[in-house]
């Protein structure tokens, strides 16, 4: 991962995770069957340090680095470091957090 990268205000930086080919019932996903999701899981590589309210009060984030989380499909800033591909999003444009357990 990568360490020296760091996301600034309420921004949040994710590593699409691949999707399952094989469902648990044991069924394998076709390609074009996943292009189709509306959304995907991706891990938290970076955190920025939270939103600024117009009060100077800063919002302590909600997620922390290596959350498995659920974004929109088409959501956020897609950028390519060292043949890596990672996206930039407004922490209020995820959609939740997959806890494991």
């Amino acid at each position: 991962m990568l360490d020296n990268l760091r996301a600034l205000g309420d921004r949040v930086v994710i590593k699409k995770l691949d999707p399952d080919e094989k469902t648990p019932g044991g069924l394998f996903i076709p390609r074009n069957a996943e292009d189709r999701e509306l959304a995907w899981q991706a891990r938290v590589i970076a955190v920025g340090p939270g939103r600024t309210l117009d009060s100077g009060k800063r919002v302590e984030p909600r997620v922390k680095k290596g959350d498995k989380v659920i974004i929109g499909k088409y959501m956020g800033t897609k950028l390519t470091i060292d043949g890596e591909e990672y996206f930039v999003v407004k922490e209020d444009d995820l959609h939740g957090v997959v806890e494991d357990g």
